[in-house]
């Protein structure tokens, strides 16, 4: 296989550990944590196998609370990106739901949020990845809550609607994946327009 064909998480101008991260977060993200092996990982990484517990040695839990704080840095990327397309945060809400629904099909309908299906299986089992989780959500709403403050909102009101934000936008892909459609987005969009407009004095 020659360097144009890799896929991106087996770039070997990465290092051994960040292809590994890299690796097991896609590959969670579209098989989740128990769908997903060190054998497979190491394979596709394109890492020997005893270079997994080198970078990782508690194994692949160690490995996925880090593959699940990747996962929060990337999506936090796209956020970012989406809510800054748009001075108004009302109408950022309608960008970062077509930047989303851009990232979905763009990728054949699988690539959702990146932790949801780990965030499922793993909660209340697996401390380490749990708190991982915990953290990846409270920082994509505060990117959400930086957007909206100084915008005319009441200060007290932000931790809601930032929460209703990341809710809304986490059950919109999801049904966007199912249906294979953008619909699910958009209206989500459309909505979270009016909410924001509808608390801004």
């Amino acid at each position: 296989m020659n360097d144009t064909t890799l896929p991106a998480q087996a770039d070997p101008a990465l290092g051994t550990r960040e292809r590994l991260v890299r690796t097991t977060s896609r590959l969670m993200q579209r098989q989740g944590y128990e769908g997903t092996g060190i054998k497979q990982i190491s394979r596709e990484a394109g890492v020997a196998l005893s270079s997994v517990y080198h970078f990782f040695p508690s194994g692949k839990q160690e490995l996925a609370a880090e593959a699940v704080r990747h996962a929060d840095l990337e999506f936090a990327g796209i956020l970012r990106e989406a809510l800054t397309a748009e001075a108004d945060p009302a109408e950022a809400m309608i960008a970062c739901t077509r930047i989303l629904a851009t990232y979905l099909r763009d990728s054949d309908w699988l690539d959702g949020c990146p932790i949801t299906a780990t965030a499922l299986e793993t909660s209340g089992r697996v401390p380490d990845i749990h708190q991982a989780v915990v953290d990846a959500f409270a920082h994509w709403r505060e990117l959400v809550a930086e957007k909206l403050r100084g915008t005319g909102i009441a200060e007290d009101d932000i931790p809601d609607l930032a929460h209703t934000v990341i809710n809304t936008l986490e059950g919109a892909e999801l049904a966007a994946q199912v249906s294979r459609s953008e619909q699910p987005l958009e209206i989500a969009g459309r909505h979270l327009a009016r909410l924001i407009d509808s608390y801004r004095g």
